[in-house]
């Protein structure tokens, strides 16, 4: 993989983590509105869904960018929509990130995988 690759995995991993936690806030704030007076649910509604729209942005890129196949491709965007999956893909997304950026730093060493 290349750098701009890394770049696109590493975009795509530091909103994951926003996401997942905008999700849950929103569940949280939907639990208050229906037994409380406290009434978040149009904010948190609206950050949630820009750090969605980025999140699809940046997943559609990586799966440009990285080459996945659908199922990868699937995994994560179904991780998307889970409540705590941003937390799954975050993880992931960091190991794939570091390996693409190890490989583009050997191969512009010259390193030959053997």
């Amino acid at each position: 993989m290349e750098l701009k690759t890394a770049t696109a995995l590493r975009r795509l991993r530091l909103v994951s983590g926003p996401e997942a936690v905008s999700f849950l806030l929103l569940l949280v704030c939907s639990v208050l509105k229906r037994t409380t007076d406290f009434n978040a649910v149009p904010a948190m509604g609206a950050i949630h869904g820009i750090l969605f729209i980025l999140y699809v942005v940046f997943w559609a890129d990586a799966w440009s960018r990285a080459k996945w196949s659908f199922k990868t491709a699937a995994l994560y965007f179904a991780l998307s929509v889970l409540p705590a999956g941003g937390f799954f893909a975050e993880r992931k997304l960091k190991r794939e990130a570091e390996d693409a950026v190890i490989a583009s730093r050997a191969r512009s060493e010259g390193v030959v995988n053997a």
